[in-house]
């Protein structure tokens, strides 16, 4: 069973309408082993909360569908033990912190993260960590 580290974008897209949602729903059915930094669930409540405050979804709805996504088999790993290593790629790499704690657990666990933001896999390109991200598009 292959791992794969999720990030935020990709999980917010299989429950939102987006461009790739149709890529990133078939990446949590495909019976692979996924993970993420526990950030994962705090940013996609950010997304749904954003989208509330917006009037795309009621409040009930809100707390329904983050209730789902708790529900998803993703195994988390804790922010203090990837801390230490996303600061140093964060400096290496000019990308934020939290966008290097996926990457972080990435390199750890030998896989790639599955992304929906461009900007971070292109920054990435070229690099030596171009080949632990891997932009949702070229998924499904």
């Amino acid at each position: 069973m292959k791992s794969i580290v999720l990030d935020a974008s990709v999980v917010a897209s299989a429950f939102f309408p987006e461009t790739h949602s149709d890529a990133a729903k078939a990446l949590l059915v495909a019976g692979h082993s996924l993970h993420a930094p526990e950030l994962l669930y705090a940013e996609v409540a950010n997304v749904i909360w954003k989208r509330g405050r917006r009037g795309e979804i009621a409040p009930g709805e809100a707390e329904a569908l983050f209730s789902d996504i708790m529900d998803l088999p993703i195994e988390t790993a804790s922010i203090e033990e990837l801390a230490p290593a996303a600061l140093q790629l964060a400096i290496r790499t000019r990308q934020t912190v939290y966008d290097c704690l996926y990457l972080a657990l990435a390199m750890k666990l030998k896989t790639t993260v599955a992304s929906g933001d461009q900007r971070l896999v292109n920054a990435l390109a070229g690099t030596p960590f171009e080949e632990h991200v891997a932009w949702i598009g070229k998924r499904g």
